[in-house]
């Protein structure tokens, strides 16, 4: 499959959406109504991927917005130093959202404290970015609410004009996203726009109100939507990729849980990454599957930079 783009982008990816502080518990726990101690890390799944694709050395670029307050001071002081590019991350006079999570082995529990980061406007994505990345890749956390839904919708079909790839993470919660019909409408229009798509068993179910059965099912529906390659992550159980063409599972390996949060960003970061770099579907996910690897051994983000080749392995 041809995925080159030529090398004159000024930008790997551009990622547009929620940018926010993960309070995550330091304890295991299916709970959050009882009595934790939190560690408060940057978080929020576009500014999770943007951040991980600058650790495997991509020139990376995130739209957001932030509050004019001490949170948003520590997420711009990380993501410079990670050097992802922040000049269009704004600053509004509402509060930074604010997550609790649990940390889990398994489906983590959270509950959202939202505020500035739906505040995403059009002029946040003028045509002098969006024509200048390799990629564009935003989330259902950040399509939820507007006016960051119109403004990355219309980001999403400008940079398809340019001939780029879109990217989309399916991370779909009732919780975030209460009308699921609106949700569905939302992403059949993103998904008309031939992007690579992430989906979960747990997202599957929460999104279209009914069982998974069967991952082939759920990865030729949203092929029939438009998009051009899915992955449906199972869990300890590994992930199924695939396009028009072939669909190939490839199994999880054991590792040691230490923290799940985080670890889908994780596995995306690799398998664009491997996208960038012209690898077959199968392959990216083979890098997806290292990435989330070392972070379901790490508690917190990753370290701040990492080895792209090891890192990117297809074994």
């Amino acid at each position: 499959m041809e995925n080159a783009t030529p090398p004159s982008k000024n930008w790997d990816i551009v990622c547009a959406g929620e940018l926010l502080i993960d309070c995550i518990s330091t304890h295991f726990t299916d709970r959050i109504d009882t009595k934790q101690s939190y560690r408060m890390i940057p978080g929020g799944s576009p500014g999770n991927l943007c951040m991980n694709m600058a650790r495997l050395g991509n020139r990376s670029a995130l739209v957001a917005s932030i509050g004019q307050d001490d949170l948003g001071n520590l997420l711009q002081r990380q993501l410079e130093a990670l050097k992802v590019h922040t000049d269009y991350l704004a600053r509004r006079t509402a509060p930074t959202s604010l997550i609790l999570v649990s940390r889990s082995r398994d489906v983590a529990r959270f509950e959202a404290y939202r505020s500035a980061d739906h505040l995403i406007q059009a002029d946040q994505l003028p045509e002098a970015l969006l024509g200048t990345t390799r990629l564009f890749h935003s989330t259902c956390f950040g399509l939820s609410r507007q006016p960051a839904q119109s403004s990355i919708l219309e980001a999403a079909r400008k940079v398809r004009q340019f001939g780029a790839q879109l990217s989309i993470d399916l991370n779909y919660a009732a919780k975030i996203w209460p009308d699921r019909e609106a949700a569905q409408k939302v992403v059949a229009e993103y998904c008309a726009l031939e992007p690579l798509v992430k989906i979960s068993e747990v997202d599957w179910e929460r999104l279209y109100g009914r069982p998974f059965d069967r991952a082939e099912e759920a990865a030729h529906y949203l092929l029939d939507l438009g998009a051009r390659v899915v992955c449906v992550t199972l869990g300890g159980a590994g992930c199924l990729v695939a396009d028009a063409e072939t669909q190939q599972f490839l199994a999880a390996r054991s590792v040691e849980v230490r923290d799940t949060t985080g670890a889908g960003d994780a596995f995306w970061s690799g398998f664009l990454t491997a996208w960038l770099m012209g690898k077959s579907p199968l392959d990216c996910a083979r890098s997806g599957r290292k990435m989330a690897e070392l972070k379901l051994v790490h508690v917190g983000p990753l370290p701040a930079a990492a080895d792209r080749e090891p890192a990117l392995s297809c074994h």
